[in-house]
């Protein structure tokens, strides 16, 4: 597999929602003479995050002819915040199938889905919504480690007053991600704050999400996904993170006893932030999983 990437820049859009709210997205075209991509993905990020955190994947992918459309989930990044702070898991998945109805009214996505990008597309595919033909998640499954999920909400709780400089911020990533090393250049970080009246550098995305998603999602858990993910018939793949602290083992034991046509892989050097730790693995995993197991089924 080529390991180049494309500068062709991704076309931006919206999706309009109730209540006003707008839903950010862009599409990566594919690269080259034939324009008729290989196969349509759509990639939603983990929680606290961005579209951004595609940018490496998206630009590789297109440049071997893959369609990507990555989007900001509500309350995150471009996309506007919940005028109610509501975050539920499951209005998180209406957006997901209104996206797909109107960005894909044909042939449904191969869905990438990290953290709760991943749990979204279950709770649809779960929920008998035909919003993908295929589907990856990104170290997450139905039964997470507790330690794990305590520790990345204390992170994200950590930023709620903001940072003093970019600096600053990247400290706190480095303290939070030991396991990667610090980038010398920190400019990247722009992408996922912004500079506010108070002088203060925060994430961008709603605290409320941080705050009330927790307790409306109160009946979200290992039961709730035991119950959907059976239901799941598309192909699908998990990658995980071989020093995640949020899919262990026994998570993959159980999705498999859950999902038995479930392909699994491991990314050797990655944590939870699977793509950013180890973007070329994740992507030759996910690659030979679109070309050896989607596109044979899609023959």
């Amino acid at each position: 597999m080529s390991g180049t990437e494309t500068t062709v820049e991704p076309r931006r859009f919206s999706v309009e929602r109730e209540a006003g709210v707008t839903l950010a997205g862009e599409v990566w075209d594919p690269v080259g003479d034939d324009t008729t991509p290989l196969d349509e993905i759509l990639m939603l990020h983990g929680g606290a995050q961005t579209r951004h955190a595609w940018t490496r994947a998206a630009r590789r992918l297109a440049s071997e002819g893959y369609r990507v459309t990555a989007m900001d989930a509500r309350g995150h990044g471009d996309s506007d915040w919940d005028p109610e702070g509501d975050y539920d898991i499951h209005r998180l998945a209406s957006d997901l199938e209104a996206i797909v109805a109107e960005r894909f009214p044909g042939r449904r996505p191969v869905i990438v889905g990290a953290s709760l990008g991943g749990m979204t597309a279950m709770l649809s595919l779960g929920s008998g919504q035909e919003v993908a033909r295929a589907l990856v998640l990104v170290d997450v499954t139905p039964k997470l480690e507790a330690e794990g999920v305590e520790k990345i909400g204390a992170f994200m709780r950590s930023g709620f007053n903001g940072f003093a400089s970019l600096e600053e911020a990247a400290d706190a990533i480095a303290a939070y991600q030991p396991h990667r090393k610090r980038p010398d250049n920190i400019d990247g970080l722009r992408k996922n704050l912004r500079l506010r009246e108070d002088g203060r550098w925060h994430w961008h995305w709603d605290p409320r999400f941080a705050g009330s998603a927790s307790a409306d999602n109160a009946d979200i858990g290992t039961a709730f996904f035991e119950a959907l993910v059976p239901k799941i018939q598309q192909p699908t793949l998990l990658i995980r993170g071989g020093i995640s602290d949020i899919v262990s083992d026994e998570s993959v034991r159980h999705l498999l006893e859950l999902l038995p046509h479930a392909h699994t892989m491991e990314v050797p050097e990655a944590g939870h932030m699977v793509a950013g730790d180890d973007n070329a693995v994740f992507l030759d995993q996910l690659e030979w999983f679109l070309t050896e197991i989607v596109g044979v089924a899609g023959e």
